[in-house]
């Protein structure tokens, strides 16, 4: 608590706050060394860890290649220099190539562009930024390998992704609908720019920005390769993580670079972070006070079908939010799986996994910490010289968080109680 409080603060850099957190359970004793390196409940996540490490080195390699100037001129040529046109744009593509690939290796490729665009009109990044974060966490909750939590969700209840096409697309068409609509409103103010800077990108030819066609032709293949392992990843049964050092490390083998042009894009102060993040919240796990939290709250149902769906997601927001969905979701899913099995009435029982998924991925939007993309995006506007406020993230969030779940509630009523 008194981690998150300081972290809240944006007083003291928030990689030392977590390191010393991590640093203080272990030195206590309530966590051990195997809890935090290997376990697979309480300890790092090393498959998100390495699957950030191996997306930063890739995106390290294709930007030697000119890639990003090319698609932050076409886009900003395509929106006709509109800053809020540009912002749909960047947000519409974000959340389609998250529901394909994970949200943080979307967030990986989608920043450097945004970055730019922003730097040719002269506007400020963060909200764009911010936008897109939120983007990538509600269309990443369309598909099985979109979101974390989903791929939490599908191993334990064995649900395939065309499940998750099925019963969580649709929500996530209309809450993105409405997102685009309140852009002008959450983003006020921030879509002002100064008329001779937009003639000077719409003179720019895109394709001049290309610096090494070679290379980008290797980048391509490697990526599309990369991409397919991760969309079928559970059939060639390789973690996204191998995927993502493989593909980093070929390459980096055919590229030929210094080291310094593709480790200059890792964010090591993003991995530090979610190293000793992930040791706090596994204390909470191994203690038993997350599993407790949430157990006394899905007590209170007393197995109403209707009251079970609507707290299970009523939690799962918040406290994904506060706590990183990941971990949660890895100690909801046993605490699901007996109150699917022990629900009465006609519904179908598959509905309280569909509200933990919404609750967990919509959930993550609402503080700068609550999903892994948020940190991600954090980290790379930072070191960009654009630093964004944790309470900045988290009153957009709330917003967005509000709206997302309000939505998926009348969702999961109609198509499960009343339309069943």
């Amino acid at each position: 608590m008194i981690a998150y409080a300081l972290i809240a603060s944006d007083r003291i850099n928030k990689t030392l706050v977590a390191l010393c957190g991590g640093a203080i359970v272990l030195a206590l004793g309530i966590v051990e060394a195997d809890d935090a390196f290997y376990s697979h409940e309480t300890g790092i996540d090393w498959n998100v860890i390495f699957l950030l490490f191996g997306m930063m080195i890739i995106v390290g390699v294709l930007r030697q290649t000119g890639v990003f100037e090319y698609i932050a001129i076409w886009a900003a040529k395509r929106a006709n220099g509109s800053p809020l046109r540009i912002m749909i744009l960047l947000v519409i593509v974000t959340a389609v190539a998250s529901a394909m690939l994970d949200n943080v290796t979307t967030v990986l490729l989608i920043a450097p562009v945004t970055l730019l665009v922003c730097e040719r009109l002269a506007i400020n990044p963060i909200p764009f930024l911010m936008a897109e974060v939120f983007a990538s966490n509600i269309g990443g909750a369309s598909t099985l390998v979109g979101d974390p939590p989903n791929i939490i969700i599908a191993s334990r209840a064995g649900l395939t992704f065309n499940d998750f096409l099925v019963h969580m697309a649709p929500i996530v068409i209309v809450v993105m609908v409405v997102f685009i609509a309140m852009l002008p409103l959450l983003f006020r103010g921030s879509f002002a720019v100064d008329p001779s800077r937009v003639a000077d990108v719409m003179s720019l030819n895109e394709r001049e920005a290309i610096r090494d066609p070679a290379l980008l032709i290797k980048c391509g293949v490697v990526l599309v390769a990369v991409f397919a392992a991760f969309i079928g990843h559970s059939l060639f049964h390789i973690e996204p993580s191998v995927v993502a050092l493989i593909g980093a490390g070929v390459l980096v083998l055919i590229s030929r670079l210094e080291q310094r042009d593709y480790l200059g894009s890792v964010e090591w102060e993003t991995l530090l972070f979610f190293a000793g993040l992930f040791v706090m919240v596994g204390a909470l796990v191994k203690t038993g006070v997350v599993e407790e939290l949430a157990r006394s709250a899905t007590e209170l149902t007393d197995g109403d079908a209707l009251l079970t769906v609507m707290l299970v997601l009523g939690v799962s927001a918040p406290v994904s939010g506060i706590i990183d969905n990941i971990p949660f979701t890895a100690t909801m899913t046993p605490i699901v799986s007996e109150l699917a099995a022990g629900l009465s009435g006609p519904t179908d029982p598959n509905v309280l996994w569909w509200a933990l998924a919404l609750g967990a991925d919509f959930g993550g939007n609402l503080t700068a910490v609550g999903a892994s993309a948020n940190v991600v995006m954090l980290g790379i506007a930072r070191r960009a010289g654009n630093p964004i406020s944790f309470w900045e993230f988290t009153r957009k969030g709330l917003f967005v968080t509000v709206m997302s779940i309000a939505l998926a509630a009348v969702y999961l009523w109609l198509r499960y109680f009343v339309l069943a």
